[in-house]
């Protein structure tokens, strides 16, 4: 049988910009190995990386594949989870270098495929591109800055509303029944942060499928959109690392460092879900036992409703400003396809094949 494939975001566009979860993709105690690939743009980083995953899902290895938030199609990185392998693109804007050379990071460099020579002649098409999709990203980061001002607005307006006594009673219910029969550990468990969505070309995307596959428990938050799930997941989060259970937190491309979305308990085979318009995923005729909590219910609604009107128009520019965010990464997207079409005729990819190759049987070996 195949191996489980899961999709994920290591890194997003924000409003702060690029934003990086690179360290999480597999830490340095438990990674066996973590290969560095370096080389420039269109030198075959990502069909290096997926034709590699590709290969042990086939072999019935689970892998974990890291996509680009500013290219749908393209890779940032590959975990081979039994073998605790991860191999990532530590190129800009994620640039990666190794912690510990030798012992745990090594670094694979495709530029050595390329024709160096042939480069130097398209010097200033090179340059050009690369200063237009700075510029192009620049751009969708400041319209991504002020949808994140509006968002903040919106958060601001609920968490002001929101009932406290009826969260605490939601946290300590869900604590109760999923985590008490847990004693606290002395050893507290680890949490891995990463995105489940991304602001992408294709506007903003979500692989919660992936990610539950195999989960029995489910517990689907719902809400309006801004409204913030992120005190009631943290105490879910810090409950079950208390009790030495590691957990796997996914934060919101609008508020990259603060704002828990979805939350997995990968040993009780428990996931709680943020979902919106922007997170869907109906909870009817799935095998996973349901959960519903609707954080309308516990709004306190009669507080809001000289600010009615303001929370719709903040909710409708902010959907707005990311489609004009998501069109300026387009014309990024287009810039880098133009600079990857200097580099494609010019490397030679029957070598790059071949190290693929010895890769693989070196990984299959456990000499790598």
């Amino acid at each position: 049988m195949n191996g489980k494939i899961r999709h994920i975001y290591p890194g997003g566009n924000t409003p702060e910009g690029f934003f990086s979860y690179y360290q999480y993709i597999l830490g340095q105690q438990e990674a066996n190995r973590i290969i560095c690939l370096k080389g420039g743009p269109g030198v075959g980083k990502s069909t290096f990386m997926s034709r590699i995953g590709e290969h042990f899902v086939e072999r019935g290895e689970d892998v974990d594949f890291m996509w680009c938030s500013s290219d749908a199609s393209s890779l940032d990185g590959i975990v081979l989870k039994q073998k605790k392998i991860a191999i990532i693109d530590a190129t800009s804007p994620h640039v990666v270098d190794p912690v510990n050379p030798g012992a745990v990071d090594s670094i694979v460099h495709l530029g050595e495929f390329w024709n160096g020579e042939a480069l130097k002649k398209c010097k200033s098409h090179v340059m050009e591109s690369n200063r237009k999709i700075k510029q192009w990203f620049g751009y969708a980061y400041n319209y991504l800055a002020a949808a994140g001002d509006l968002s903040d607005a919106l958060a601001a307006a609920y968490e002001d509303a929101i009932e406290d006594g009826e969260l605490y009673k939601i946290a300590a219910g869900i604590v109760g029944d999923e985590l008490s029969h847990k004693e606290i550990a002395l050893n507290p468990g680890q949490m891995k942060k990463q995105f489940a969505s991304a602001i992408t070309p294709e506007g903003v995307q979500h692989h919660l499928d992936s990610l539950i596959d195999g989960y029995e428990r489910l517990y689907m938050i719902t809400g309006p959109v801004g409204l913030s799930n992120a005190r009631l997941l943290n105490i879910i989060a810090e409950s079950a690392i208390y009790r030495g259970l590691d957990v796997e937190a996914f934060y919101c491309p609008m508020k990259p460092q603060v704002k828990l979305e979805h939350l997995l308990i990968p040993q009780l085979k428990i996931a709680f879900l943020s979902l919106n318009q922007y997170h869907d995923l109906e909870p009817w005729e799935r095998e996973e036992e349901i959960h519903l909590i609707d954080m309308n219910d516990i709004i306190g609604w009669p507080r809001l409703e000289e600010a009615r009107p303001m929370l719709a128009d903040c909710g409708r520019r902010m959907s707005e400003l990311i489609k004009e965010a998501t069109k300026c990464i387009v014309r990024a997207k287009k810039e880098h396809d133009r600079l990857e079409s200097y580099y494609i005729p010019n490397m030679d990819f029957k070598k790059i094949d071949a190290l693929r190759d010895e890769i693989i049987g070196k990984i299959e070996e456990n000499v790598l």
